[in-house]
C-alpha cells in the first residue's frame, strides 16, 4: 500500500476535479483518491503491486489533463507558491487586454440601435465591411489572449467530460465564426451590388458576443485566482518556525550544525530566549519554556530535569541540556505540518452549483442547437437561415449569466464581510458556511484575551494597593507573563513602584525579593511551603480562585501569607453573546484546549458551553474535528494558534483570529480582523444571505435560458413569426448578466442579524443605554468616547467602581463601551458624571 501526491494541472472548475477524482477511483489498485482544485493537487492511496504511478498519470492524461507525481515537500511548496503567482500575473494581463478591446467593440458594435455617436466611417452600406472587419479585429486579440478556454473546453469536450469551458469555447467559437462567415457574405453582397444581404449580415455580427462573454468570463477566474495558494503559505511558515541550525555537545565540545544533522541521542545545548530544535528530554538545568506557539498554552511551563521539550518552543529563562529523541519527520512540528497538508488536501472540491449543471448543460445546447439547424434545413429554410438559428442557440446560451451567477454574489459576499471586519479568503468557505451544524472552538486567545491579567487581589494586615505595589515592584525585573500581568495592573492604578534589591527567581515555584529593608515572597504553594511559611487562612480562598480556572499567587513576608493575588486569561467581553448566537441559530458549540481540566471547566461553567475537551494536543483537535465530520456534520473550527492549524485545515470551514499566529491565519479560509467572535456569527449569517443570492442568480439565468433558447431556435417562428434578431441575442444575453449583477448587489444591504435585532429594539428603551435586569443585579451599558488606551480603560472603570451601588465596571477599548454591574438601583445621570468627571463622554 502506497500514498502518492500528485500535481494536476488543467482543472478550472468543480467538474474538472470531479471527473478526475471519478476516473481514478474506478481505476483498479486504486483504493482511494481524492482531489483539490484549489491546490491543483491529487493524493492517491494504492495498491502499488497492482498500479505504478505512470499509470495514474496516465489516466488522468486520459481525461484531459496532466499529472506528476510531488518527490520533495519543501521544493513543492516553494513550486506552489511560484505557480500561484505566474498564475495571477497571468490571469490579469489576460483581463487587461480583453477589457482593453472588448469595450469598443461592444460600442462599436451596439451603437447603431443604442443611437450612440459613431464615426461616419461605421456608416452607411458603402462602409458595411470596414464596419464588420473592425468588429474582427477588436475580437480577435481577445480570443488569442484567453486561448486557455478552447484548448481545455474543446479537449474535454473531445474527452467526453466537458465543463464550463467548453461552453465558452462553443458559443464564443460558434459566434466568431458565423461573424467571419457574415464578412464574406458581406463582401458579396457588396461585389454583387446586393445591398440587402450587405445591411442584412452587417447587423448579423456576432463578434461583440464573443469578447464580452469572454472578458467577463476572465474577470471572475481573475478574482477567484486570488484566493488560491493559502495552504502553502501556511506550510512554508510552519517550516520557519523551527530553527535552522542546532548547538550540540559531540566528543566534549560544543558544535553548532544545521538542525537535519541532529541524531537520536545527540545532547542539545539551549542557552535563554533561543528555540529548541527539535522534540526531547532534559538531562541538565531548568528552565520556564514557552510553547504557546504549539499548545496554545498562555503560561510558559517550568521544566526540569526528566521532563519533555518540544521542538519550536522558547527557551525563556534558564540554560539547559536535553536528550534529543524525536528528529527530522519524527517531531511534533513536523508532525503539524503533516497534518495540515493532508487536511489541506483532502477537501472537498469547490461544490458550484453551476459546473454541476454544466455537464448535462452543454450536451443539451449542443444537440438543440444541431437540431433546429437540420429541422429547418428539412423544413425548407434556406442554409443562411438555419445556420444563424443553430448560432442564436449557441450564443443566447452562452453561459454568461451562469458563468457570473456564483461569482458575482461571491464578491459582494465577501466585500460585505470586510466592511464587518470578516475576510474571507475562498469562496468555498463562503459556501460551506451556511451549512455548519458545529461550531468548534479554541480558548486561549479564542474565547479568552489570550493573556493572563490581575482578577482579584485579598489582603489580610496590609492594603490591597500597597500589596500590588510592592508585588509590582518585585517582579518589574521578571519576564513571565504573569509578572507583566501584575506590573499591568499597578500601572493600570497609577500606583509608583519601590527599587527592589536582591531579586531571585525561584525556579517552579516564584520569586524572593528585598523591598524597603523587608523580604517578600511571591509565587505558588510550593514556595510558601518551602520556605516554611504560615499559610493562615488563605487555604480556601486560594481552592476558589483555582476552581474559577485562576491562578492563585501567594505574597509573603518571612513569617506569614499577607495575601493573594489571582491571575487569570480573562474571557472576551463577547464570547458569551457569540456562543448564545450560535445556539440560537441550532449550532452546536464545542470548546478544545490545551489548558487543564480545572481551566476549562470554570470557562464551560460561565460561558454555559454545553460540551467540552480539555488538555488536547494538536493532533487530538483534529481527530476530534474528524469525528464530528464522521457524523454527517459540517464543522467550523475558530482558533488564533500554531497548535490550531491542523484542525483549522481540516474543518469544513477554518476560521482565525485575527490577532492569533501568522500560520493559523494562512490555515484558515476566513479570518477575523478584530478577533471579536461575533464576527464569527456574522461570519455564518452573511454566508446564508449570499448563498440564497446565489440560488436567485442561478434562478434567473436559467429562466432566461429557458425562454430565450426556444426563441432563438425558433419554435414561435411558424405561429408568431417570431425569430430573434443577432443584435437582441446579444443584448438579451447582456440584460441577463446585469439581472444576476443587479441581484447580488442586494447583499451591499445585509447587515448582521443582531445588529437588526438591536434597532428594532432601541425603537422602544432608552437609546443612551441598555438595561438588563435578572435576578439581583441589574446591568447597564454606557457609549463613552475618547477612550484611546489601557490608560483611559483603567481610568474609566476605576471611576464606575467608586459610585456607591456599582458592583463591578468592564470596559471595552474596541466597543466604546462601559458595563457596569449594579447591586441597587443608580441614576443614569450619577454615572455619566463619573466618567464625565474623569475626562471622557458619555454618549
Amino acid at each position: 500500500m502506497k500514498t502518492q501526491k500528485f500535481e494536476v494541472t488543467g482543472m478550472t472548475c468543480s467538474a474538472c476535479s470531479a471527473r478526475i477524482e471519478k476516473n481514478i477511483n474506478k481505476t483498479d489498485g486504486v483504493i482511494e483518491a481524492s482531489v483539490n482544485l484549489l491546490t491543483n493537487s491529487m493524493i492517491v492511496k494504492y495498491d502499488e503491486s497492482v498500479l505504478s504511478v505512470d499509470e495514474i498519470i496516465k489516466v488522468v492524461e486520459n481525461t484531459g489533463y496532466g499529472a506528476s507525481p510531488v518527490q520533495d515537500k519543501k521544493k513543492e511548496v516553494k513550486s506552489q507558491a511560484k505557480d500561484d503567482k505566474s498564475e495571477i500575473r497571468e490571469m490579469k494581463k489576460r483581463v487587461i487586454i480583453s477589457l482593453i478591446f472588448a469595450a469598443p467593440l461592444f460600442y462599436i458594435s451596439m451603437g447603431h440601435m443604442l443611437k450612440w455617436p459613431l464615426p461616419e466611417i461605421f456608416h452607411g452600406e458603402e462602409n458595411a465591411l470596414i464596419f464588420a472587419f473592425t468588429q474582427f479585429l477588436l475580437c480577435l486579440p481577445v480570443i488569442l489572449v484567453n486561448n486557455k478556454y478552447y484548448k481545455v473546453g474543446f479537449k474535454t469536450l473531445f474527452k467526453g467530460s466537458p465543463n464550463m469551458d467548453s461552453l465558452i469555447a462553443i458559443g464564443t467559437s460558434a459566434a466568431a465564426a458565423y461573424g467571419v462567415y457574415a464578412i464574406y457574405k458581406i463582401g458579396y453582397g457588396l461585389g454583387h451590388m446586393d445591398m440587402d444581404m450587405v445591411m442584412q449580415f452587417s447587423m448579423d455580427l456576432y463578434f461583440e458576443s464573443a469578447a464580452v462573454v469572454l472578458a467577463l468570463i476572465t474577470l471572475g477566474k481573475f478574482l477567484e485566482a486570488r484566493a488560491k495558494g493559502r495552504t502553502s503559505d501556511a506550510i512554508r511558515k510552519l517550516m520557519d518556525l523551527s530553527p535552522k541550525t542546532a548547538l550540540v555537545e559531540r566528543d566534549g565540545t560544543e558544535r553548532e550544525i544545521p538542525v537535519e544533522e541532529v541524531v537520536k541521542g545527540d545532547i542539545v545545548i539551549v542557552k535563554p530566549g533561543q528555540s529548541i530544535p527539535v522534540d526531547g528530554t532534559i538531562v541538565f538545568g531548568s528552565s520556564s519554556v514557552d510553547e504557546s506557539m504549539l499548545t496554545g498554552e498562555s503560561m510558559p511551563v517550568e521544566k526540569k530535569v526528566g521532563d519533555k521539550v518540544v521542538g519550536a518552543s522558547i527557551n525563556k529563562s534558564g540554560f539547559f541540556k536535553f536528550r534529543a529523541e524525536r528528529v527530522g519527520d519524527d517531531t511534533t512540528l513536523a508532525q503539524i505540518i503533516k497534518l495540515v497538508e493532508e487536511a489541506s488536501s483532502s477537501k472537498a472540491p469547490i461544490s458550484k452549483l453551476a459546473d454541476k449543471i454544466s455537464g448535462i448543460f452543454v450536451p443539451v445546447v449542443i444537440i438543440i442547437a444541431v437540431a433546429a439547424t437540420i429541422v429547418w434545413l428539412i423544413l425548407g429554410a434556406d442554409f443562411e437561415f438555419a445556420l444563424s438559428i443553430g448560432i442564436a442557440v449557441l450564443v443566447i446560451s452562452c453561459p454568461c449569466a451562469l458563468g457570473l451567477a456564483t461569482p458575482t454574489a461571491i464578491m459582494v459576499g465577501t466585500g460585505k464581510g470586510a466592511e464587518n471586519g470578516i475576510l474571507i479568503k475562498s469562496a468555498e468557505a463562503l459556501e460551506i458556511a451556511h451549512h455548519v451544524g458545529t461550531v468548534v472552538m479554541d480558548k486561549t486567545g479564542t474565547i479568552t484575551e489570550g493573556k493572563p491579567k490581575v482578577t482579584d487581589l485579598v489582603a489580610h494586615e496590609i492594603d490591597e494597593l500597597e500589596m500590588l505595589r510592592i508585588a509590582a515592584s518585585a517582579e518589574k525585573g521578571s519576564e513571565h507573563p504573569l509578572a507583566d500581568a501584575i506590573v499591568e495592573e499597578a500601572r493600570k492604578q497609577n500606583l509608583d513602584l519601590y527599587d527592589a534589591e536582591n531579586f531571585e527567581a525561584i525556579p517552579g515555584q516564584g520569586l524572593m525579593s528585598d523591598i524597603k529593608g523587608k523580604k517578600y515572597y511571591l509565587g505558588n504553594l510550593r514556595l510558601v511551603e518551602e520556605q516554611n511559611i504560615d499559610i493562615k487562612n488563605f487555604e480556601e480562598t486560594a481552592a476558589k480562585f483555582a476552581d474559577e480556572g485562576k491562578t492563585p499567587l501567594y505574597f509573603a513576608d518571612e513569617k506569614e501569607v499577607l495575601g493573594i493575588i489571582a491571575v487569570a486569561d480573562v474571557v472576551k467581553p463577547t464570547s458569551r453573546a457569540a456562543i448564545e448566537e450560535f445556539e440560537a441559530m441550532g449550532i452546536e458549540v464545542v470548546m478544545l484546549t490545551g489548558d487543564n481540566k480545572k481551566t476549562a471547566e470554570a470557562i464551560r461553567k460561565q460561558l454555559g458551553i454545553s460540551r467540552t475537551l480539555a488538555e488536547v494536543l494538536p493532533q487530538d483537535k483534529e481527530k476530534e474535528i474528524r469525528k464530528i465530520q464522521e457524523q454527517g456534520k459540517k464543522v467550523a473550527m475558530i482558533g488564533d494558534g500554531i497548535n490550531d492549524a491542523p484542525a483549522l485545515a481540516r474543518a469544513d470551514v477554518g476560521i482565525a483570529i485575527g490577532a492569533g499566529t501568522d500560520v493559523a491565519i494562512e490555515s484558515a479560509d476566513i479570518v477575523l480582523v478584530r478577533s471579536d467572535l461575533m464576527d464569527a456569527v456574522t461570519a455564518v449569517q452573511l454566508s446564508k444571505a449570499t448563498i440564497k443570492n446565489i440560488k436567485q442568480n442561478l434562478f434567473w439565468a436559467f429562466i432566461y435560458n429557458t425562454i430565450g433558447i426556444p426563441l432563438a431556435a425558433g419554435a414561435f417562428y411558424g405561429i408568431l413569426g417570431w425569430k430573434l434578431n443577432p443584435m437582441f441575442a446579444g443584448a438579451a444575453m447582456s440584460l441577463s448578466s446585469v439581472s444576476v449583477v443587479s441581484n447580488a448587489l442586494r447583499l451591499k444591504f445585509f447587515r448582521p442579524k443582531r445588529q437588526v435585532e438591536e434597532y428594532k429594539a432601541n425603537k422602544t428603551r432608552d437609546k443612551d443605554n441598555i438595561i438588563e435586569k435578572g435576578g439581583y443585579e441589574m446591568k447597564k451599558i454606557l457609549k463613552v468616547e475618547g477612550m484611546s488606551c489601557g490608560h483611559c480603560k483603567a481610568a474609566v472603570e476605576k471611576a464606575l467602581k467608586a459610585v456607591d451601588g456599582v458592583e463591578d465596571a468592564v470596559v471595552s477599548l474596541e466597543e466604546k463601551t462601559a458595563q457596569v454591574t449594579l447591586n441597587k438601583e443608580v441614576p443614569d445621570h450619577v454615572l455619566t458624571k463619573a466618567v464625565t468627571d474623569a475626562g471622557y463622554e458619555v454618549v
